[in-house]
């Protein structure tokens, strides 16, 4: 495995190029082929998603697309924790999390999910299935063990794919931190679910007509409680800057997985320690139908509810956050 490393403060970032057909999912390069539209993307994500565990692997090894995940770490031999961005940010969204996380003695690693920030963005392989296997790829990479995973919004699926698909042995524990499972979407069988079929075609379509008015209006929303804004512009600002990082086929394919993936099976797997973390007033992912449905659905979690945050919360409530997380992971 071949990789690149530089040394920013305060992390050590490197790109980690994901090669060998045994550490990576891989899309057939078949330059016969005409290339398949975004649609048909993400049609083959969602049918992954429908059939946990059973991603489809390359099986021509030798035509592969390679794909590269900015991974971040602070080193020392502190227990691991792992932070999984939320949609549609980066690793830098856990900067004030970082430096809580390091004085109180881990080893703190994060990443940028592929399609956003400084990773790769290939055209496919934006369901839960294979961003969970990228999440083992980035253990195997840094070589961790007994490990936290902090899920933020949509990283939280990822968490519970990840128990569901490979198991818990190299965790300690896990958090679902303003997450999207256990299901968003309502449908006759999840009545509860926050998001209503037509909202998500709404969103989506709002995406795809005007992405700098949506990511816009969609980081007022992400830090706003009952409609006024917890951070100041320039860290808003900062978080569009995040947005725009993205490509926009990974955005729409990854609105399609965290809107529409069923994580109730996966959450029956989880049996290690657990913490729910959710502020109250969260327009993005509502606490009634997420984080108190999670906290539900894994009775052995531990429930934090911030009062009057919003969606953003580790940046706009980042004390409270901080705190409840080092109290859960020093337990």
């Amino acid at each position: 495995m071949n990789f690149v490393e530089i040394a920013p403060e305060p992390f050590v970032a490197r790109l980690a190029r994901i090669s060998t057909h045994h550490l990576t999912q891989a899309t057939h390069m078949n330059p016969s082929a005409t290339a398949p539209s975004i649609t048909a993307h993400a049609a083959r994500d969602l049918a992954e998603q429908a059939h946990p565990g059973h991603g489809i692997p390359s099986q021509d090894p030798d035509r592969v697309e390679r794909v590269r995940l900015h991974i971040e770490e602070s080193g020392g031999i502190g227990r691991p924790v792992l932070l999984i961005h939320g949609w549609p940010l980066t690793a830098e969204a856990w900067k004030p999390q970082v430096s809580a996380l390091r004085a109180a003695g881990f080893r703190v690693v994060a990443y940028d999910r592929r399609g956003f920030g400084r990773s790769d963005k290939p055209g496919s392989g934006y369901g839960y299935d294979t961003l969970a296997d990228d999440l083992q790829r980035v253990m195997d990479q840094c070589g961790l063990q007994d490990v936290t995973l902090v899920g933020f919004s949509m990283g939280g699926g990822e968490v519970a794919r990840y128990v569901a698909r490979h198991g818990e042995s190299r965790l300690h524990s896990v958090v679902f931190a303003a997450a999207v499972p256990p299901y968003l979407l309502k449908t006759a069988d999840n009545p509860h679910g926050p998001l209503t079929p037509e909202t998500a075609k709404q969103k989506r379509q709002a995406l795809e007509h005007d992405r700098t008015s949506y990511f816009e209006q969609f980081t007022k929303d992400f830090y706003s409680a009952n409609g006024t804004l917890q951070v100041t512009e320039a860290q808003r600002n900062e978080a569009v800057a995040l947005c725009n990082q993205s490509a926009q086929n990974a955005a729409l394919a990854c609105m399609d997985s965290f809107g529409t993936t069923d994580f109730r099976e996966d959450l029956k797997k989880v049996t290690v320690p657990t913490l729910v973390i959710h502020g109250d007033a969260d327009a993005i992912v509502p606490f009634e139908g997420s984080g108190q449905r999670t906290h539900r659905a894994v009775p052995h979690s531990s429930l934090v509810s911030v009062k009057g945050a919003p969606h953003g919360m580790n940046l706009s409530h980042a004390q409270a956050f901080n705190s409840a997380s080092v109290s859960f992971l020093g337990a």
